[in-house]
């Protein structure tokens, strides 16, 4: 798998998955942080959440909200049948409580969905989607399962760019190679633009043992380990429950400070003008 150039491709990078077929990764979390810290920025930020199960849907518009008129499950089921007034693609788009961070909302229902969508060969749905509302947001954040399935696979087709989260066990090292060599299948078959951004470690340790020695060793590997390493907290914890990203509860707090610094390494320098 190609690791992108921290000049070139990356100014250009505008959807980013968070992908890993291990659960309890932290991708919501994540993907909802960082999304929170662009739109924060002045991005306009889009979330999208291909997990039935909604984390990132709960967390950035709440468990208790008003639940939204049009989810991923009617947009994927809207291209299974033919409709003379179809939704809008921005219309699956809804406003978070967050400036300018909206969210293009889960549904349990999408469980259900995958093999008719799969059968009819949908895969690029996604991309083709994306690529309609593509004026209307700088950057595009995606959420996916904890596996290689049919959203999964749509996420890393439409994407420019992939995030692997990490959480220093011998379960997720073990995981770890074939979820890169699933990414490079799908960047040889379907998307030539696709590059692992990285591996971003998730509740790291810095005074235990192991999470030190599984991280060197996957720095001595060659693999490209992004700093810095996202701290082990439990006011992640509030946040998740008070449906708040951590810029918004807390932004002094380290672990939020964490986030900022990631969110900034991963955009493109600015170049500096000739004398």
């Amino acid at each position: 798998m190609e690791y992108g150039d921290k000049i070139d491709w990356r100014e250009k990078v505008m959807r980013r998955v968070v992908f890993n077929q291990k659960g309890g990764v932290g991708k919501s979390t994540i993907t909802c942080n960082l999304a929170a810290i662009g739109a924060q920025k002045g991005k306009r930020t889009l979330v999208v959440d291909l997990d039935p199960q909604g984390n990132s849907t709960q967390y950035l518009l709440g468990g208790n909200a008003t639940p939204p008129e049009a989810t991923l499950a009617d947009f994927f089921e809207q291209s299974l049948t033919f409709r003379f007034d179809p939704r809008k693609t921005i219309d699956f788009a809804v406003a978070s409580p967050f400036e300018r961070l909206s969210v293009m909302p889960s549904h349990p229902n999408l469980e259900e969905l995958q093999g008719k969508l799969e059968s009819r060969y949908k895969i690029y749905k996604l991309r083709e989607a994306l690529d309609e509302i593509a004026d209307n947001f700088d950057h595009v954040f995606i959420d996916t399962p904890p596996a290689l399935n049919f959203f999964t696979r749509s996420a890393l087709i439409a994407a420019d760019a992939c995030l692997i989260p990490f959480d220093c066990d011998e379960f997720s090292r073990n995981a770890l190679y074939s979820l890169l060599a699933n990414a490079e299948e799908i960047r040889a078959d379907h998307n030539h633009g696709l590059k692992v951004e990285g591996i971003v470690v998730n509740q790291y340790q810095s005074r235990a043992n192991l999470p030190q020695k599984v991280v060197q060793e996957l720095i001595d590997e060659g693999l490209l380990v992004l700093q810095p390493y996202l701290s082990s907290s439990v006011k992640i914890k509030e946040s998740h429950e008070r449906a708040v990203p951590m810029i918004h509860l807390d932004p002094r707090h380290k672990l939020t400070q964490e986030f900022v610094a990631l969110y900034e390494s991963l955009e493109p320098k600015k170049k500096k003008k000739a004398a």
